[in-house]
């Protein structure tokens, strides 16, 4: 193990005001005048990338602390990271192993540990290995499968994991749930096997949790066409002496029910999230009956796009701590099991991901908006907050620093909410009456969301003199299941109208420059992105991120687990074939009248590359401005530190080319087609 303790690791005991950035900007420091887009920025695209780092996945065994971190530094290498009681932070995963899986294609949940064992899947053969301290990791199981989202059962000494099989070579591959058997027995010999099936037949499975007597055995299933966040189904198996499953019951679930995240109490109770009423609520099946917790308009699950999340845990036999998004902020709860009394606790940070807890503290990935995501610790008795890691090894003044705006704007006679950031920066500000040039960004997803928080990328552009919207646009979580459902074939139309008048909304309360207003995003926030482009003439310029160009193609050439998917977003394929056409913005090129720029990763399996080149092509063909910059080695998302510092900084060089100012970086020029045809509305 490597001792990584440094700037980034020990403990950091903050005051609330301290976290919260309460400072300001000094009225005092004279200020050049320069335009907007040209100021000299205190963070540059490798600051901002600099020691970046992203968090996944605490587990709690015993004292210690575990997490994974992909580290942009070393390629995107995901590490898996043990915290002390002491205060060290020491490197689990020895150099030339990656914990990453890639069931889903998206993962999560790529390991676990037992009593100072890890267990976790390496990405480069997708093998589950068993790791012990001053070891050398051991293969557990055989080529050809997946693994994710195991947990320990320790009354039959061995672990119950999701297997997605791959060996088969056609067709989809078959999802199960199934045990390592010997996995914890660390004096025994190691024969790899693909594990016993404990439950199959379902399309999907995920949480796969043994109670802690080890009788019953609980998990999620769901089948095309649903997504999770559709509609899951919640069994229990009963366990026989040797850990076989006997009688299977459906405890909650259905085609229009979403269950998340079914946890045992210490004392043997299941405890789940179901949004049955129209929200993501938090319930427990006992003696025969499910009853509800705490009843409230709030989310207390996600759409599960990954393993790993984690929205509640017990802290101790009668006591759970619970995140919940309440009108989009996260926010932290304590709850009494027994009177199921309900106890906010404000907090400087917003608990966006992964809570674990004891009885003394609760564990959290979270952020403020002027702190970026950090591994924090809060403990109960004296409801201190301490920063036990911190995502980012360089960070802003708070002067420099825009913090996020809620906003709530109409959209097609609907409410849509969004995060609006206006352009900061401590040394400069604009001539009298410029109006700064508004970004757009269209999160992934579609069904996902943005948060209020300090993130680099944001202020990458508005100590630059950008304004930014963060568009949570019909379909996004957080605001329930309705908000959610918006989106339900309406995929292209609901969330570009809710991105388009974002933009005219900021427009309208002179917050926005019309003739330089910029739509960006990445995957199914790139699609609404193009699509914006294509069918409405608002935005002058384009980032498109592994965006989607044609849905239709989309439909038959994409991973298992989004295979039906666009059912639910469009309609069934192929007997809406039409629809799917007639939405793809590859087929509407003859609408868009500006100029685009995309960033393709040649790797990418859920957004193949032809996507951005075909629709580059498409471009290039009108005779308008377009760039296309494709990256080796790069999947689905961006982990390499040097390419992420290529793409903001190409991204901003083609800003100031099309839009006619000079950047006040150094930057490497970016081969731009047709760049002296100007589009309409740029000369």
């Amino acid at each position: 193990m490597t001792d990584v303790t440094g700037a980034m690791g020990g403990g950091l005991l903050l005051a609330v005001l301290a976290i919260a950035g309460c400072g300001g900007r000094d009225e005092n420091v004279r200020r050049t005048v320069a335009p907007f887009g040209t100021w000299t920025s205190p963070l540059s695209a490798v600051r901002a990338t600099a020691g970046a780092i992203r968090f996944d996945h605490p587990v709690l065994d015993g004292d210690d602390l575990y997490w994974v971190e992909g580290r942009a530094a070393e390629g995107g290498r995901n590490v898996i990271v043990r915290h002390t009681a002491d205060g060290r932070l020491l490197d689990v995963t020895p150099p030339g192993f990656n914990a990453r899986t890639r069931v889903h294609e998206y993962g999560g949940a790529a390991f676990t540990v037992h009593r100072g064992t890890v267990f976790f899947s390496n990405f480069t053969d997708q093998i589950l290995h068993r790791h012990t301290p001053g070891g050398v990791p051991v293969p557990l199981t055989t080529p050809g499968a997946r693994y994710a989202d195991c947990s320990v059962d320790a009354t039959h000494g061995r672990l119950v994991c999701v297997r997605e099989d791959h060996t088969a070579g056609t067709g989809e591959p078959s999802n199960a749930i199934v045990a390592i058997e010997g996995a914890l027995d660390l004096a025994g010999a190691v024969t790899p096997s693909p594990g016993v099936v404990l439950a199959s037949g379902a399309d999907f499975y995920s949480d796969p949790v043994v109670s802690p007597d080890g009788r019953r055995l609980a998990w999620i299933e769901w089948r095309h066409p649903n997504m999770p966040w559709d509609g899951t189904e919640l069994w229990v198996a009963d366990l026989d002496a040797a850990g076989v499953p006997r009688t299977r019951t459906r405890i909650a679930g259905g085609a229009d029910e979403s269950i998340f995240q079914p946890s045992w109490s210490p004392d043997g109770v299941l405890y789940f999230v179901s949004d049955r009423t129209g929200w993501w609520n938090l319930y427990r099946a006992r003696d025969g009956a499910i009853e509800p917790l705490h009843p409230m308009a709030a989310e207390f699950g996600k759409p599960q796009w990954v393993f790993s999340m984690v929205t509640y845990a017990f802290a101790g036999p009668g006591r759970l701590v619970a995140t919940y998004a309440d009108r989009g902020q996260w926010k932290l709860a304590l709850v009494d099991l027994e009177s199921r009394r309900f106890q906010p606790v404000p907090l400087a940070f917003e608990p966006l991901e992964g809570i674990v807890a004891d009885h003394r503290a609760a564990y959290f990935i979270g952020a403020s908006p002027t702190m970026p995501l950090s591994l924090v610790r809060m403990t109960f008795a004296a409801a201190e907050v301490e920063v036990l890691r911190v995502s980012s090894s360089d960070r802003l003044d708070p002067a420099d620093v825009s913090v996020a705006e809620p906003i709530t704007f109409a959209s097609q006679g609907l409410d849509v909410h969004a995060f609006y950031y206006p352009p900061a920066n401590a040394r400069f500000e604009a001539p009298p009456g410029e109006r700064p040039p508004l970004i757009v960004v269209t999160h992934g997803g579609p069904t996902g969301a943005t948060e209020g928080i300090y993130a680099s990328d944001v202020q990458y552009w508005t100590t630059r003199g950008f304004a930014v919207v963060d568009v949570n646009y019909g379909g996004s979580t957080g605001y329930g299941r309705a908000y959610r459902e918006r989106l339900n074939g309406q995929w292209g139309i609901v969330d570009v109208a809710d991105a388009v008048s974002a933009a005219r909304h900021l427009v309208a309360e002179g917050l926005a420059d019309p003739a330089r207003l910029i739509i960006r995003g990445g995957s199914a926030g790139g699609y609404t992105t193009l699509a914006a482009l294509a069918f409405h003439e608002v935005f002058k310029a384009g980032a498109s991120y592994y965006g989607i160009s044609d849905i239709e193609v989309l439909a038959h050439d994409t991973h298992k687990f989004e295979s039906r998917y666009l059912d639910s977003l469009i309609g069934p394929y192929p007997a809406m074939r039409d629809v799917y056409r007639a939405r793809s913005p590859l087929y509407a090129t003859d609408g868009l009248n500006c100029a685009l720029i995309l960033f393709q990763g040649l790797e990418d399996k859920v957004v193949p590359p032809n996507q951005s080149e075909r629709m580059a092509d498409a471009v290039r063909a009108k005779g308008l401005p377009v760039a296309y910059i494709a990256f080796e080695g790069e999947q689905h998302g961006f982990r390499r530190a040097e390419n992420i510092v290529r793409a903001l900084e190409s991204e901003l060089y083609f800003y100031g080319a099309v839009f006619g100012f000079t950047p006040a970086d150094t930057l490497a020029p970016v081969p731009i087609d047709n760049l002296g045809a100007r589009p309409p509305g740029l000369q």
